[in-house]
C-alpha cells in the first residue's frame, strides 16, 4: 500500500493533476435578441432637444465614460468627484485589496516551503534508570538553535484548488468594484435628470399659478361689476390654492434629490458645491449601443461576479475532494546544540533531522464525504444563482430598450397634448372675456393645461434617465477604462517575494 501511495504521488507530481472539476463558464442563453419583437430602427421624434430620435446600433461598443455622451460638463465634474470620494467605492476597493492579500498569504504557504528559525533553552534532571544505571542523577542545561523547513506536497491539488478559489474571490471583488463605479455614475445621471425635471415642473407650476392668480383678479373685478357670480370667484380661488398646494411636494422632492446628489458625491447634504441641473444642460445621445446577448454575459459586472462565485464554488469541490486523499509533508531541521549559550556561538555539536509524513484519512465519522456533498450542493446553488442573474440581466436590457421606445412615443404624445391644452386655454380665455363660454369651461381648460405641463416635464426627464439605464444595463463600458483596469490589477495582483519575515 505504501509503495502504491508513493508511486501515485510521484505520478501526480509529474503530471500536475488536481482532483475536482476544471471550471468552465456556462454558455449564454441560446438567443440573439432581447425582446420577442424587433426593435424599431429609431425611436419616435418630437419637437425640442428632448425629442430627438434615437437609433439602436447593434454591436456598437460603449465608452468607459459613457455619461460624457450627455455633453454636460457639470455632470462630468460631479461624477469624477463622486468616483474619487464615494464611501461605497472606497469600501469596494478595500474589499478588493483584502481579497488580494488573502490570496498572497495563501500563495506563501502553498507555493513555498515554510522556513523558521528556532531557539530553545531547557533545564532538566537526568535519571539514569533509562540506561540501566539507577543511581545516576544529573541536572543539566541544554541549548540549541536550528533552522526548520517544512513543505506540504500538494499531490492531489487541494492547495491549488484553494488558490483557485481565492483567485476567484479576487475576481469577484474586482467585478463588485466595477459594479460600484457603474451604479454610482448611473445613479448620479438619473438623479441629475430628476432634479432638472423637478425644476421644470416647479417653474411651470409657478407660472401657471401666476396666470391663474391674474385670472382671479379679472374675475373679482367682473364680480364687482356684476358680470359673474360669487361661485366663479370662489372656484378660481380654489384652483389657485390647489395649484400652489402642489409646489411644496415638488420642492420637497427637489430638496431630497439635491441631498441624494451630495451624498452620492461623498459630501454631506449641507454641502453647497453640488451644481444645479436643468434639462437644457443635457444633450440626448442619438446613437444607442445594443450589445448582442453573447457579449452581455462578458460585460455586466453582476454576471461576471456571479461567474466568479460559481468558479469559487467549483474550486471548493476540488478542495473537499482532495481532503479525502493522502496528505504528504516533508520536514527538515539543522542547527547547533550546546550545554551553554556561549557554546552555540562556538563549535558545538550539530544536530539535524529529515522527515516525511503521510496522513491518510480512514475514519472521520462521515465528515469528509459530507463536506464533499455540501461543496457539490454549494456549486449547484451558485450555478442556479448565476443562471438567474443572467436571466434578470436580459430582462433588464429588454425592459430598458422597450422603455426607450415608449418614452419617445410618450413624449411625442405629451407634447401634442401640451400644445393642444395650451391652444385650448388661450382660446377659452379669449372667449370667456367676451362671454362666449362659461367659467366652468375656462376652469376645465386651466386644469388640463396644468396637468399637461407637469406630464411633459416628466416625459422629457424619462428619456434621459432611461438612456442612462440602458448604458448601465449593458455594463457601462468599464472594459474600455484603461486607468481603472490597471488600478484593479495593481490592487489584486500577487506581489513578488521579498527578503525578511513574511
Amino acid at each position: 500500500m505504501a509503495l502504491v501511495t508513493v508511486l501515485l504521488s510521484q505520478f501526480c507530481l509529474l503530471s500536475g493533476c488536481a482532483v475536482g472539476p476544471d471550471y468552465r463558464t456556462p454558455p449564454p442563453p441560446a438567443t440573439e435578441t432581447y425582446t420577442p419583437t424587433p426593435l424599431p430602427d429609431q425611436t419616435a421624434s418630437s419637437p425640442g432637444a428632448s425629442g430627438v430620435p434615437q437609433q439602436f446600433v447593434a454591436r456598437q461598443d460603449i465608452p468607459a465614460q459613457w455619461w460624457t455622451l450627455f455633453h454636460c460638463e457639470p455632470l462630468d465634474a460631479l461624477i469624477r468627484e463622486a468616483l474619487a470620494n464615494s464611501p461605497n467605492v472606497a469600501a469596494a476597493q478595500a474589499a478588493l485589496r483584502q481579497a488580494g492579500e488573502n490570496l498572497r498569504a495563501q500563495m506563501g504557504t502553498t507555493l513555498y516551503p515554510s522556513v523558521d528559525a528556532k531557539a530553545n533553552a531547557t533545564r532538566e534532571k537526568f535519571n539514569g534508570v533509562t540506561f540501566g544505571q539507577p543511581g545516576l542523577h544529573r541536572i543539566l542545561n541544554l541549548y540549541n538553535a536550528s533552522v526548520n523547513v517544512s513543505y506540504n506536497l500538494d499531490v492531489f491539488g487541494g492547495a491549488r484548488r484553494e488558490l483557485e478559489s481565492l483567485r476567484s474571490q479576487v475576481d469577484y471583488e474586482g467585478f463588485q468594484l466595477q459594479a460600484a463605479y457603474l451604479a454610482l455614475s448611473a445613479n448620479i445621471v438619473t438623479a441629475a435628470a430628476k432634479e432638472a425635471s423637478l425644476r421644470e415642473q416647479i417653474e411651470a407650476t409657478e407660472r401657471i399659478a401666476t396666470d391663474e392668480d391674474a385670472q382671479l383678479g379679472v374675475l373679482r373685478k367682473q364680480f364687482e361689476l356684476g358680470g359673474v357670480n360669487r361661485t366663479a370667484v370662489l372656484s378660481q380661488e380654489t384652483l389657485v390654492a390647489q395649484t400652489r398646494a402642489t409646489l411644496p411636494p415638488l420642492r420637497q422632492s427637489l430638496d431630497q434629490t439635491r441631498h441624494q446628489l451630495a451624498v452620492l458625491a461623498g459630501k454631506p447634504p449641507s454641502d453647497t458645491g453640488v451644481p444645479e441641473f436643468r434639462l437644457s444642460m443635457f444633450t440626448l445621445p442619438q446613437s444607442l449601443p445594443v450589445s448582442v446577448p453573447s457579449s452581455l454575459v462578458r460585460q455586466r459586472p453582476d454576471i461576471l461576479a456571479a461567474d466568479a462565485t460559481l468558479h469559487q464554488a467549483s474550486a471548493q469541490v476540488g478542495v473537499a475532494t482532495a481532503n479525502m486523499y493522502p496528505q504528504l509533508t516533508l520536514s527538515a531541521g539543522y542547527g547547533p546544540q550546546a550545554l551553554t549559550p556561549a557554546g552555540l556561538l562556538k563549535y558545538a555539536d550539530m544536530i539535524w533531522s529529515i522527515g516525511a509524513g503521510v496522513t491518510q484519512p480512514i475514519f472521520r465519522g462521515g465528515q469528509l464525504s459530507a463536506q464533499k456533498r455540501a461543496a457539490d450542493a454549494a456549486f449547484d446553488q451558485a450555478n442556479a444563482q448565476y443562471r438567474q442573474t443572467v436571466l434578470l440581466a436580459f430582462q433588464n436590457v429588454a425592459d430598458t430598450l422597450r422603455a426607450l421606445e415608449h418614452d419617445a412615443t410618450g413624449l411625442r404624445a405629451q407634447t401634442e397634448a401640451w400644445r393642444a391644452a395650451r391652444d385650448s386655454l388661450d382660446l377659452t380665455r379669449g372667449q370667456f372675456r367676451i362671454g362666449g363660454v362659461s367659467y366652468l369651461a375656462l376652469l376645465d381648460a386651466q386644469r388640463q393645461y396644468q396637468q399637461t405641463v407637469v406630464n411633459l416635464a416628466q416625459a422629457q426627464a424619462a428619456r434621459y434617465a432611461d438612456t442612462a439605464a440602458l448604458f448601465q444595463a449593458l455594463g457601462g463600458g468599464w472594459w474600455n477604462d484603461t486607468a481603472t483596469s490597471q488600478a484593479a490589477q495593481a490592487t489584486s495582483a500577487p506581489a513578488p517575494a521579498s527578503a525578511g519575515p513574511q
